[in-house]
């Protein structure tokens, strides 16, 4: 079960999820016993040293990466600045850096930053599913193009993307790739070599890690400035004392969620389209975001027409069910999310979205329940809404006529 000490299931795993028991007792040694640093020459050093390096190769092992080829973060908002930053500035203003319009806004914002120091970015579109429009990227790649930026997989929506073919199209003009995973890391099967990524994010808290850690893969022979300055962590790339705890953390995290990987992903894709056909089939006017097969095992989005996200989900948390109307990293906004305004939701429809992310940690019953308040909820709102009453009035005229 999912639900916490008051009752509430938690339905929101794209924005966080909890830590095992086994995480935190793998931690708890480095905070009390092995606190030393692991820079330090000493006796003291050496075991964190080890312990981090043993993480390096754990994670080497699921992206199929060599562990020298990991470098540890503050996250994945981190790692996308670094990646973002240091390939224009290396680059140079004669370059430009591609990018989906549906991207986190670690990227997003980033890339917006760096135009207006004068560098050239470029957007590639996505189709009504969130999957990017190969062919158009094909268009905006040339051979001026530094780096590719595209997510393995969509924090809203949840759509997976051909990164093998996005990686090739880079490649053909000699640029680099790199992707967001975000979302993906240990939910979904990656294999750098395979996929041709040169550069991955990743953070520890998306898959049962603690937050605050995360980390950027860097294929060897890629070479990326420092992005924070101060020290010789991480090979000289990475300033900053290193977070011990966290790393050790976030590699259980990351063995344990990694292992029945298949097994799990069909128990989440089971749940995820329970909750799809229930919406379908008893809700009407109702949208399903993102594409229907190629999705995250756990991601349910839906517009609903005549609502307002932000009361549907203040009416579903009330009943103790925790949702999220998009990214978390949004959530103080008024305007409609720019990954469904990017699939063609007009406004008013984009206004009206709830985001269901769920873990195995989460039950049959849960997702029934959930369901079931998100009904109620949604009778309640449109029976207080202008727009659906004229919807109904105009609809009973037409069968007059």
């Amino acid at each position: 079960m999912s639900s916490d000490s008051k009752g509430a299931i938690f339905l929101d795993n794209a924005s966080t999820t909890a830590m095992r028991k086994e995480t935190l007792d793998a931690m708890t040694p480095y905070f009390l016993e092995d606190y030393g640093n692991p820079s330090s020459i000493h006796s003291m050093g050496r075991t964190p040293r080890d312990a981090c390096n043993h993480v390096r190769e754990i994670i080497g092992r699921i992206i199929n990466a060599a562990p020298e080829e990991i470098y540890f973060t503050s996250g994945g908002t981190e790692s996308d600045n670094w990646v973002l930053t240091s390939a224009a500035r290396k680059a140079g203003k004669g370059k430009n850096i591609v990018i989906s319009t549906i991207e986190h806004h670690a990227i997003i914002e980033t890339a917006e930053a760096l135009e207006k120091d004068g560098y050239t970015i470029r957007r590639a579109p996505v189709d009504a599913d969130g999957i990017i429009d190969l062919d158009k990227l094909k268009e905006l790649v040339d051979e001026n193009t530094a780096l590719v930026s595209v997510m393995t997989a969509n924090n809203e929506i949840g759509s997976i993307q051909p990164l093998k073919e996005i990686a090739a199209i880079a490649h053909s003009k000699g640029a680099l790739f790199h992707t967001d995973a975000v979302q993906a890391m240990c939910h979904i099967p990656i294999d750098v070599k395979e996929m041709g990524i040169d550069l991955l994010s990743a953070s520890g808290h998306k898959f049962g890690g603690p937050k605050g850690v995360g980390f950027l893969f860097m294929r060897r022979g890629v070479r990326l400035e420092p992005f924070m300055r101060g020290g010789a962590q991480e090979e000289g790339k990475r300033a900053g004392t290193t977070n011990v705890p966290g790393i050790v953390g976030m590699g259980k995290a990351a063995e344990l969620e990694s292992a029945d990987m298949e097994e799990k992903m069909s128990k989440i894709s089971e749940l995820r389209d329970h909750a799809i056909e229930r919406i379908e089939k008893e809700i009407p006017f109702s949208k399903l975001n993102g594409h229907r097969t190629k999705r995250l095992p756990g991601n349910v989005n839906f517009s609903f027409r005549f609502v307002e996200g932000e009361s549907l989900l203040m009416i579903m948390n009330m009943n103790g069910i925790c949702v999220s109307t998009g990214s978390a990293c949004a959530s103080g906004s008024l305007d409609p999310s720019h990954v469904l305004l990017a699939i063609g939701l007009p406004h008013e429809i984009a206004h009206g979205s709830v985001r269901m992310s769920l873990s195995d940690r989460n039950t049959l019953e849960e997702i029934d329940k959930a369901v079931d308040v998100l009904k109620s909820a949604l009778e309640k709102l449109r029976s207080m809404s202008p727009l659906y009453e004229d919807y109904v009035k105009k609809e009973r005229c037409k069968d007059v006529i």
